[in-house]
């Protein structure tokens, strides 16, 4: 039995010692490059848990792929909308600012909050030190990202004071109400309110100043439209459907091939032709720089039309 039990360490004793050495190598790397006690850090990180749950998170695939009249549903509930309207109301002055400073209108900014973290009420309940030490350290499909992941976090807890075991949010690391990365959120996260922290979980302004932030820093243009439905597509316009997201065309090209669209937008705007599948069939879209803009927050065409009429169902409610 003993011997039994010693063959059987010495088989797990190659991926102990990896680990160990990794976890080893980023404390140096960090005492090195930022500045960090390599004590101090080994104390923070030994108080990390390995969480086996997150692991199955990250590897359990999606059940489905929902389409677009099912993806809307989820994201278009009439509560949703209401409580986007209440959000908008009460901050007001403070989107008002945002749509200033930044040139985003505030609905676009409130959707966004809406749709990942139904206005902060769903921001996550994961220790996001337990999550990032978990996928960079046990993980190894995204171990280069996480890692430098945990690498942003701990700058931007020791930056802004903050305890690094006390921040919560979802179990891939996301924070907030906006649900930023680490490195997102130091490269674009903002004091809004002045009071010298960038609190983007519990300070509304923050959160709202710092997704407008993120999309003017993507190139957002102040004035111009997201997007509007195309019609007269066929199979001979495969071409400019499947040249994804970016805009590679002008709304000039798609006319010129016999697609229509509001004649009160120029020929010269950039465009992607954007498909969009329901039960009753596929929609189709103009997606303009400023719909490009919004999947730069998620690369996904469903999600910024999501973002896109989620946000102007509340605006039409709040100028109720």
């Amino acid at each position: 039995m003993t011997m039994r039990i010693l063959v059987l360490l010495l088989f797990c004793l190659p991926t102990l010692v990896l680990g160990d050495s990794r976890v080893n190598a980023f404390i140096d790397h960090m005492s090195k490059t930022q500045g960090f006690d390599a004590a101090e850090l080994r104390k923070v990180l030994n108080k990390a848990q390995k969480r086996q749950d997150i692991i199955d998170r990250m590897n359990k695939p999606a059940e489905h792929t929902l389409n677009w009249g099912q993806y809307r549903r989820i994201f278009l509930q009439d509560k949703r909308i209401d409580q986007g309207a209440e959000f908008w109301k009460r901050n007001e002055e403070t989107l008002n600012r945002a749509e200033q400073t930044y040139g985003v209108p505030p609905q676009f900014v409130v959707a966004i909050i809406g749709v990942e973290t139904f206005y902060g009420r769903i921001a996550g309940k994961d220790r996001v030190l337990d999550a990032l030490y978990t996928l960079a350290f046990h993980y190894p499909k995204r171990s280069k990202f996480f890692t430098a992941e945990l690498e942003k976090y701990l700058i931007l807890t020791r930056d802004e004071g903050l305890d690094p075991t006390l921040p919560k949010g979802s179990y891939a690391g996301a924070m907030g109400l906006g649900q930023f990365m680490p490195s997102s959120y130091l490269a674009y996260a903002v004091d809004f309110d002045g009071d010298g922290r960038r609190d983007i979980w519990n300070n509304e302004a923050d959160a709202i100043g710092s997704v407008a932030n993120y999309f003017a820093r993507h190139g957002w243009k102040a004035g111009l439209p997201v997007t509007i439905p195309v019609s007269g597509v066929n199979k001979t316009h495969g071409k400019f459907i499947d040249a994804g997201l970016k805009p590679r065309f002008t709304l000039g090209q798609l006319r010129q091939a016999g697609l229509s669209m509001d004649p009160a937008l120029g020929d010269d705007l950039d465009t992607a032709l954007i498909k969009l599948v329901t039960e009753k069939g596929p929609e189709y879209w103009a997606g303009l720089n400023n719909f490009y803009v919004i999947t730069r927050y998620n690369h996904s065409e469903l999600y910024a039309m999501a973002v896109y009429q989620l946000g102007e169902r509340i605006r039409e409610i709040h100028q109720y």
